[in-house]
């Protein structure tokens, strides 16, 4: 396995770095469309609108164990859109669940603010650490659901059964959701409750869609490039195998 992975990684660095050259050169097309992401921007333009605020939830895990890589997805998300909502000075809501968690996402809310030139915006209450426990966690979350007059409610993150809580109180509430998560059994309760679901892959390219950075964005045409190299070799070596 370490072998396969050494190859992998010494195939994608050359393809990455071509692509990401001809991001820079402006000579790549656009990236496939994703209804969730794109359509975050008009969500806090609404709130600003209406002086409602948005939720954000970063999943119930943490930094520094398996799952850092979904939090750091909601964390990318929570960059972006902490950006917008400092530029029209939206309101926000953003609640964890693990307090590793907590002091960057006080620190992406405020720097939102500060590069906005709005420092005396940012309200560190608004960033909140509800219980360490995913259902304790998820009860919060329902009870902001139920009491706020949100414009959305955004999460990105790792969710599992304690999803359903939150999905389905923000679905009887009748607030508009955006989630989206990598685990396969959460899934089919975020597409009942959800009207827009970022499935799988999906949420680890929020930064290329969003602050469309050339690194980033290179690096997911690098792994689609990859993804149709691997289908190519399976489709020859099965080819190989009925022929001879």
């Amino acid at each position: 396995m370490e072998l396969v992975g050494l190859v992998l990684l010494l195939l994608i660095l050359p393809i990455l770095v071509y692509l990401t050259s001809r991001v820079r050169a402006g000579k790549v097309g656009e990236l496939r469309s994703i209804p969730g992401i794109e359509g975050l921007p008009e969500l806090v333009g609404r709130s600003a609108e209406t002086g409602q605020p948005l939720h954000v939830s970063v999943g119930v895990a943490g930094i520094g164990g398996s799952l850092t890589a979904d939090t750091w997805a909601g964390l990318t998300l929570l960059s972006q859109l902490a950006d917008e909502a400092a530029a029209c000075n939206t309101p926000l809501i953003v609640t964890v669940a693990d307090a590793t968690v907590l002091p960057i996402a006080q620190d992406i809310v405020r720097r939102a603010f500060v590069r906005n030139g709005n420092p005396e915006g940012y309200d560190p209450t608004r960033v909140q650490f509800i219980a360490p426990n995913a259902m304790a966690y998820a009860s919060g979350v329902a009870g902001i659901l139920q009491r706020e007059p949100l414009t959305a409610n955004v999460m990105v993150g790792q969710f599992g059964e304690e999803y359903l809580l939150m999905g389905e109180t923000g679905a009887r509430v009748g607030v508009r959701q955006i989630v989206g998560t990598a685990d396969p059994i959460t899934l089919p309760f975020v597409y009942a409750s959800a009207n827009e679901t970022l499935t799988g892959e999906e949420i680890y390219a929020g930064g290329a869609y969003t602050a469309r950075r050339p690194v980033q964005v290179g690096s997911l045409l690098a792994e689609d490039w990859l993804r149709w190299l691997v289908v190519a070799a399976i489709l020859v070596v099965t080819a190989l195998k009925v022929l001879l």
